[in-house]
């Protein structure tokens, strides 16, 4: 018995070891090494170095004059990471059809101006409900609200939404896409620098 004893302990210590310490030293220090932004959570700074996002994680804009993501099921916060999950809420359940409801509602009572159909990622939340881009489309749709809100030209808007376009990733997957706070941060320094 005690033959078996000590090669398995020998084993257990070296694979805690390799797969306990070496392995996860290892692919810290090449993501370190490699993709030091992404290892450290894509954060996004301001210009004095304050952590003011994510890239991988949306923020609640509500205001007018910015541009708005996707809607967040998370709980009890909106974007809240540590409660990651769509609403689980079926194309015929009454609840989320009132809440796509209310979410139009809102955005036409901002731009009542704005006839055109409202894009379906405006009014829906994404599966893990902390996305952090919005469609072109959705960006597009709100160039008027914003334009009026900051009293800019909508084609100044327009140019800084086209200047934000993310394309598919690795030119195959997904769709092109918008980061919103990237695209808001944008927006409040070009916004600083056109006022007298």
């Amino acid at each position: 018995m005690t033959s078996y004893f000590r090669p398995a302990a020998t084993l257990l210590l070296l694979m805690t070891i390799i797969t306990g310490g070496f392995y996860p030293a290892l692919v810290t220090l090449l993501a370190q090494t490699v993709y030091p932004a992404q290892a450290n959570g894509s954060l996004i700074r301001d210009k004095q170095g304050q952590t003011i996002g994510s890239a991988l994680i949306g923020q609640g804009f509500s205001q007018a004059r910015y541009f708005w993501g996707r809607p967040s099921a998370t709980a009890p916060s909106p974007y809240n990471a540590a409660a990651s999950g769509g609403s689980n809420l079926g194309p015929t359940n009454p609840a989320l059809r009132d809440a796509v409801t209310q979410r139009i509602q809102a955005l036409q009572q901002l731009d009542s101006g704005n006839h055109a159909p409202v894009p379906v990622d405006l009014v829906t939340a994404s599966a893990s409900g902390l996305d952090p881009h919005i469609s072109i489309a959705a960006a597009l749709y709100q160039i008027k609200r914003v334009a009026k809100a900051r009293k800019l030209e909508e084609s100044a808007v327009r140019d800084l939404i086209e200047s934000h376009i993310e394309p598919r990733q690795w030119r195959v997957f997904g769709e092109p896409r918008v980061n919103v706070l990237a695209l808001n941060l944008a927006l409040d320094a070009y916004a600083q620098t056109t006022q007298p």
